[in-house]
């Protein structure tokens, strides 16, 4: 059922079998051992600690922050109203580090899924809306010295209006240019070869991507939120290992912690 279920949601299969199978395996083998499985979705910035807005290294929603920051982005594939399901880093390890206390004297196998998109939602439009907000108010310094402006990023909802602005934005003109380059005797072959590789790797990216810039489906956090009000019973300084999103004023963390942290600490 759960392998039919993540098929008709559009999970690609190898990321179903993997699942299903390391879950089973799990299960098999931890005898009396008491396991829990913590899944995280797409994990942000730090909300509080060590401090706000830190990270390392550029993963995934972030790669479009800096690409849009940069100027490089200006069309977006992708579903705009779909949940964005982000998490902050520091709220993922303390997740974990409360599942651990909680489960060590249970010969159980819980599952937590550790995500925004049932308790505390945010679409994707609205993250492209403060990524403009913020980059217009303070735009990244190119290499020229010159401040790069942003504008707002053109949507393309579907796989039909992708090839469509591919085909007239692109593919026509490296047609012009595959035409000229034989009647120039491939005076313009570097040129034909860099674009034609560039579109073909963003084929192949939009191809792998796919599954989830269509992605509608959201992740159940019940599990979680059972284990948040179990650590408040069983833990006075449960607030200390702080893991609810609905604390979360999305605006004000994208505003002033996480988009101003991948500025400092990620982008080159």
């Amino acid at each position: 059922m759960g392998i039919q279920r993540a098929r008709k949601y559009g999970w690609p299969n190898a990321y179903v079998f993997t699942k299903a199978m390391a879950e089973m395996i799990v299960g098999e083998m931890k005898g009396d051992m008491p396991v829990v499985i913590v899944r995280p979705t797409i994990v942000t910035s730090t909300f509080k600690e060590p401090f706000a807005g830190w990270a390392e290294g550029i993963r995934t929603v972030d790669s479009l922050l800096v690409g849009y920051g940069k100027g490089r982005i200006t069309c977006f594939l992708g579903d705009p109203l779909a949940a964005t399901d982000v998490i902050p880093a520091d709220m993922v390890v303390n997740s974990i580090i409360v599942a651990m206390a909680t489960n060590a004297n249970r010969p159980t196998q819980v599952i937590y899924q550790i995500g925004s998109s049932v308790s505390h939602p945010i679409s994707m439009a609205a993250f492209q809306d403060m990524a403009q907000r913020y980059f217009t108010a303070n735009p990244w310094i190119g290499k020229n010295g010159e401040p790069i402006r942003v504008g707002k990023v053109r949507v393309l909802s579907t796989m039909d209006s992708f090839h469509r602005y591919l085909t007239v934005r692109y593919l026509i003109p490296l047609k012009g240019l595959e035409f000229v380059n034989k009647a120039f005797c491939q005076y313009f072959q570097r040129v034909y070869s860099e674009l034609d590789r560039k579109i073909k790797f963003v084929l192949r990216l939009v191809d792998l991507y796919k599954p989830y810039l269509f992605f509608k489906a959201v992740f159940d956090d019940l599990n979680t939120e059972k284990l948040r009000v179990a650590a408040k019973d069983l833990y006075k300084d449960a607030d200390i290992f702080y893991f609810d999103p609905k604390v979360i004023d999305w605006e004000d963390y994208a505003m002033n912690k996480h988009i101003p942290g991948i500025v400092k600490y990620v982008f080159k």
